[in-house]
Formats: structure tokens, sequence, C-alpha cells
């Protein structure tokens, strides 16, 4: 059954471990599924781990392995030769994820992995998944799978059916093909349970089948099985043969990684990074950001330092300038947020100009809204009516502007292939904040005028 791991467990296994108590092991990991033994791996050292793995089965181990981090588990496999690595790892594991796992293996030692693996026909099926490219349905699917071919009786369906299923660790769909091996349809359990063994597939099978192209993306994949509620998917070649299929567990891996990569773009952090990696590997991925943000801050202080001669004049204008680059970078995270969020989920509909045309109206009754709040705090409270005004009028332009700018960015740089959750991150809050003051200092410069 699956337990919650803390740490008193964690404690409880490494004092086992220390002591070599194999017996009590075996009867804790007995109890834990591998997702639970993996938990546990990712929180002892190297040495406990490799004692832990040797009590399992190699099934199990390979399972396990699956399930750790990725750090984790290529420390692991480091110490292992590619004999041991295709004999005990690979062997064990479905072709989609043993094409995983050799892809994160060193390029000089994926061939010889492969070449050492003892059954040629799944040394083949992986060959095949590492030709797709990353984040496709062919680098998501498996080769394994249940087919059966439309001229069959149901006597001889079951038999090939037992014989692949040895090869299936879930049977989630039952396939129909011709003798090209097209996909034409699935064949329905519950029919052919109910069959008789004289009848033809051709009589039992449903033609309507949802299928996928190798070389769609992964986003396409994920949003289809999201919205026909699938937990198997089939993947076929541009003949329409079917090459294998995606399970709906393969899918949520997808997107986790999808969002994981996405909140780190958010924040700043433009490469895939954990708080377990060493200090440098970290500082790569958040230093470049940050280099950005610092030279964001230095055009807004150029920005200020132009309008130099307005603050020594009306030195009260300094007070509402935290403000309004707040503002315009809050404003500019919500509008990108929501259009990137619609990219990530294929919803987004319309065109251009009606998303600007509503973000524009969006924006005017959020801006009065806060800019109406902001004049009567600042009536009471700001040195002058003068300011009073300034500070409200620049508050809803600037309003305006982010919410429009953080509509347009997103859109921008999907249309050149960038991934649009940039948009949402540093990179649209340091242009805002300079834009607002600018903004604020130019409407400042003009409504003094007018009201000073």
């Amino acid at each position: 059954m699956s337990q919650l791991i803390s740490k008193e467990k964690i404690e409880e296994i490494r004092e086992a471990i220390e002591a070599n108590q194999v017996n009590f092991l075996l009867a804790r990991l007995n109890e834990l599924y591998p997702a639970d033994i993996a938990e546990i791996i990712n929180r002892i050292d190297a040495d406990e781990a490799r004692y832990l793995l040797s009590l399992l089965h190699k099934e199990e181990a390979a399972e396990v392995l699956m399930e750790l981090e990725e750090d984790v588990r290529e420390d692991l496999i480091s110490s292992l030769s590619s004999t041991e690595l295709a004999r005990d790892v690979i062997d064990n594991l479905d072709s989609d994820d043993a094409a995983d796992l050799i892809n994160e293996l060193p390029g000089n030692i994926r061939q010889d992995v492969l070449s050492k693996i003892s059954d040629r026909s799944q040394a083949q099926n992986i060959a095949d998944l590492l030709f797709y490219p990353e984040n496709t349905a062919g680098s998501l699917m498996a080769k394994e799978l249940v087919k059966v071919n439309i001229g069959w009786q149901v006597v001889t369906c079951i038999r090939e059916m037992r014989a692949q299923a040895a090869q299936v660790d879930k049977v989630y769909q039952v396939y129909v093909v011709n003798d090209e091996n097209v996909l034409l349809g699935l064949l329905s359990l519950e029919r052919l349970l109910i069959a008789s063994p004289r009848d033809h597939i051709s009589e039992l099978y449903e033609p309507d089948v949802i299928s996928v192209k190798a070389y769609q993306k992964a986003e396409e994949v994920a949003s289809i099985m999201k919205k026909y509620d699938l937990i198997a998917l089939p993947v076929i070649d541009e003949m329409g043969r079917l090459i294998g299929r995606i399970t709906i567990d393969d899918v949520l891996d997808f997107v986790q990684d999808e969002a994981e990569k996405d909140y780190q773009l958010m924040s700043g952090i433009s490469h895939d990074i954990e708080t377990s990696d060493e200090v440098w590997k970290l500082t790569q991925g958040r230093l470049f950001w940050l280099i950005v943000a610092l030279f964001g801050g230095i055009l807004g202080s150029r920005v200020i330092s132009n309008y130099e001669d307005q603050i020594s004049i009306y030195p009260e204008m300094a007070f509402f300038m935290p403000l309004i680059a707040a503002m315009a970078g809050n404003v500019g995270v919500q509008s990108s947020a929501l259009i990137v969020q619609a990219l990530a989920n294929n919803s987004f509909t319309g065109s251009l100009m009606n998303k600007l045309g509503k973000e524009l109206l969006v924006g005017l009754i959020n801006g009065l809204a806060c800019s109406a709040l902001l004049l009567g705090y600042s009536y009471f409270y700001a040195p002058s009516f003068a300011l009073s005004m300034t500070v409200s009028v620049a508050l809803l332009t600037v309003i305006l502007f982010a919410s429009m700018f953080g509509t347009f960015v997103p859109l921008a740089l999907n249309r050149f292939k960038i991934d649009p959750a940039l948009a949402t991150g540093p990179f649209i809050t340091t242009s805002n904040d300079i834009v607002g003051l600018f903004i604020y200092f130019s409407i400042g410069r003009l409504m003094y005028g007018m009201f000073g």
C-alpha cells in the first residue's frame, strides 16, 4: 500500500541498511510502491541507494529508477557498465521509458548500450523512438500495444491477444488494423467476450478512433487526451499505419515538466534547474535575467535622471514613483498570464485586434477604478491638487499601456516560436517599469503646466 514517507521512516530505513537487516528491509519494501521506494532513495545517500536497489527484483528496480529525480538516477546509473545497464535496466523497461533513459546517457555510451540489449526487437523499438524529436508524439509513445487483424475470427483474436498482452503492462485498448498495419478502429473487450468464437473482427470493431501522427506536437497530444478524456491514444505514421500508443501517465509527466519550465521562465530562470543542482548550474540558470533586470533598472534610473530638473522643482512627484512602477508591472503580468495560459491550453481564439480591443476595455475599466481610488486618497494626502491629477492620469495611462503590452508580447513571442511564458517574467515587468516611469514624468511635465 502507498504510504507517506516521514523522516522517521527514512531514518528507520537508513539504520536498517547500516545494520544490514535484509529481512527487515525486504518486508518494508514489499509494503511500498515503486514511487514510494523512489522517494526514499531520493532522500538517502548514493551508497545506501545502491544497497537498497540491490535488494529489489530487476523489474522493480528498473521501475524505481524511472521514478527517481533525474540527478539521483544519473548518479546511480553512472556506476553501471553498458552491459549491466542493458541487461538489468533497459531489458526490464517499456520501450518509451527505455528510450527516455538512453536519451539521458552521454552520446558515446548510447550506441554501446543499444548493442548490448539482448532482445533485438526491443533494441530496434528503442532506436526508432530515439529518432523522434523531443516534445513530439513520437517521443512520448511506447511501441508495446495489443492489435488484431480485421480479417481474424474471435478465436484467433483471443489467442493472439494473449501472446501480445504478455509484453504489455496495461492493456487500455485493442487496436484493429488491416494487412498493411493501417489503423482502422478499436475492438471493445465487452463485445469480444460475448461474441461467438467464429465471429469476425470486421463485424465487432468500432471504426471511430482518435489518433495522432508521430510528429504532432506533444502539446496537441495533451490537449486531445484532455478534450476526449482518453487514457491511451494510438500513434500513426504518414501512411496511417499504427506505430505506437501514448498513455495518460506519459502525458501527465510531459505536462508537469512543461509547467515546471514555464514557472521557471516566469520566475526569470532560463535553464531547467533543481534546488539540488550544483552552485554553478544554479547560478547559470538565474544570472541572465538578473542581469537583464539590472540593465532595466539602469535604464529606469536614466529615465529618472532625464527628469531630474522636474523632480527638483516638484520633489513630491518622487513619492508616487514606486506605485507607478509596481502597478505597471502587475498589470502587465496579469494580462500576459491570461494569454500564456490560453496559448498553453490551445484555447486561444479570435484575432489579435479582438484581443487587444478587449484588453483595452478591461484596462480602461480597471484603470478608471484604480485612478479614482488614488485620486480620492491623494486629494486628502497629496501636497497639491496638481500632483493628485498628475498621478491619477498617469496611473490610468500606465494601466492602459501595460494591459496592451502584456497582451501583445506573448502573442508576438509565440509567433516567432519563442516560449510565451517568457513574457510573464522579468522581461515584461522590467519593460513596464521603465515605460511606466517615462509615462509618469511625461504626463507630470504636461499636467503641472496646466494645474501648477
